[in-house]
């Protein structure tokens, strides 16, 4: 009995393929292999198209089944993680209205805040848990001042996971967790709010079916199963963001337990139990996973947008090296705190834990004579790891003190430099785990199909590969304090 799982990242498509008995991956793919561009037709915006998601997800699917490692036809159930607040838009045909305005557009900032304000900023806080910001709701409403002609045809709204489930089956539903990221979602009243509705003058029939997130979203119609080489009926049976996602991945389900992700962006997730939230909703709260109207399991989420993608600019515009090991290893003959070269990694859009102020990347103290690529190279992942170490001092604030934290071994955690730093910044110990979003999610579709009893019997086996301690935490948090000078002159 197998279990698909599909992770629809800003960068690129990954699936895997897990057998359901022995918790094994049998394989994971990544496609395309080159990053997936995000269209930036003004300054501050980011779209992608969601039919190139549609394309890259059967390509993934496709380049698995090559792998000859399995049947497609024993698939039992598939689960869907996402990139999360992107907005995607359908007509009653579920024909696609325009590109997607991603996670990491800025546009909205301002309709956000002058929602926050005019809704009132404590009922905001109290009910959403969330100011509207720069999420997807805002977003709508910017459809809606901006293109009136496109938001008269929706039909429904989605999330990019949304959407991919709709291709498979033709149903479109969205769960409680979906529309709390969006920020539609009354934590106080439980259910869609009402607020929101009325200040921006959303009509709720625009709203799919909310199910659970560990439910079925839809059976494989005929044309997919054909297409893909799996068992028409096979169904959907978990959606979730990307970030609650990989702190499922990491068997992050109760309060204390932490995660990190250093992908495009950089996340700091911990689980709480209380309707808790930062009075400059620079912390985010959305319902997790395992949250229901019963139960208060609530995600506490800080986002960095300029993390991974700093770095792989540096791999694409610094020097003459094209591969993240390589550069790596240069970054590595370089000493500590990179001779004074100091980053500041924010070139991804407004961030919220800088009140969605846009200030930009920054080289700073570069020396022409002194520094070279290399320089750069571990300059950028030590800025990366100071951001982290912000964010955590700000989650410290508001009561997350994590003892230990959990990481995947992918993207920036690869790098035994990045991962050092980050340990070090932060003075706390690391457990990294041979897991990705793509294994999560197919656990978690087994979980919602039922192969699974419960979550404690799909993490069964669940063990980390490495425990890093700090070591240098004192030398890191001086070089911190030094780069935190620097950034207090552009906050």
């Amino acid at each position: 009995m197998l279990l698909l799982g599909i992770d629809i990242g800003t960068s690129s498509i990954k699936v895997a393929i897990v057998d359901a008995a022995s918790s094994k991956t049998l394989i994971t793919v990544q496609y395309p292999d080159a990053e997936t561009p995000i269209n930036s037709i003004e300054p501050n915006w980011a779209e992608q198209d969601p039919e190139m998601w549609w394309e890259h997800v059967q390509q993934a699917i496709l380049k698995a089944h090559a792998s000859k490692k399995y049947n497609p036809l024993d698939i039992q159930s598939i689960g869907i993680a996402y990139q999360m607040h992107g907005l995607v838009l359908v007509d009653k045909h579920q024909k696609v209205l325009r590109d997607s305005i991603i996670w990491c557009d800025s546009r909205a900032v301002e309709i956000g805040n002058k929602a926050f304000k005019n809704i009132g900023e404590e009922k905001c806080l109290s009910h959403l848990l969330n100011a509207p910001g720069n999420f997807t709701a805002s977003k709508l409403a910017w459809v809606k001042e901006n293109e009136p002609a496109i938001f008269e045809k929706i039909d429904k709204l989605m999330l990019p996971g949304d959407f991919i489930a709709m291709k498979f089956t033709g149903s479109i539903s969205t769960s409680i967790a979906a529309l709390s990221e969006g920020i539609f979602w009354d934590f106080k009243n439980k259910t869609i709010s009402k607020d929101i509705l009325d200040y921006f003058g959303f009509n709720e029939s625009i709203f799919p079916l909310v199910q659970d997130v560990f439910s079925t979203h839809g059976l494989l119609h005929s044309q997919s199963a054909s297409a893909l080489g799996l068992k028409e009926g096979t169904p959907i049976t978990y959606k979730a963001g990307d970030q609650p996602n990989n702190a499922l991945s990491l068997n992050v389900f109760e309060p204390g337990e932490v995660a990190a992700t250093a992908g495009t962006s950089g996340v700091i997730y911990g689980v709480g139990d209380t309707l808790h939230y930062d009075k400059a909703s620079r912390i985010n709260q959305f319902a997790h996973v395992n949250y229901t109207q019963e139960l208060n399991r609530l995600g506490m989420l800080l986002c960095i947008n300029g993390t991974g993608i700093m770095n792989s600019w540096a791999k694409k515009w610094i020097g003459d090296i094209h591969d993240y090991t390589q550069m790596n290893m240069e970054a590595s003959t370089i000493a500590i705190g990179s001779e004074g070269l100091q980053v500041l990694p924010f070139g991804n859009g407004a961030e919220r834990i800088f009140n969605n102020k846009i200030i930009g990347a920054h080289f700073l103290n570069l020396n022409l004579n002194q520094h070279t690529a290399s320089h750069m190279y571990r300059a950028i992942q030590e800025g990366i790891a100071f951001s982290f170490r912000y964010g955590l001092d700000i989650m410290r604030a508001n009561g997350i003190t994590p003892s230990i934290i959990r990481a995947g071994n992918a993207n920036l955690f690869k790098s035994t430099l990045f991962t050092e730093a980050f340990v070090n910044a932060l003075n706390v110990p690391v457990e990294l785990y041979d897991v990705d979003g793509s294994v999560g999610a197919a656990k978690a579709g087994g979980i919602g199909a039922g192969i699974y009893a419960s979550s404690k019997e799909a993490f069964h086996h669940f063990t980390p590969i490495q425990t890093i301690e700090p070591t240098v935490s004192k030398k890191y948090d001086e070089l911190y304090q030094d780069w935190l000078q620097s950034l207090q002159k552009f906050i």
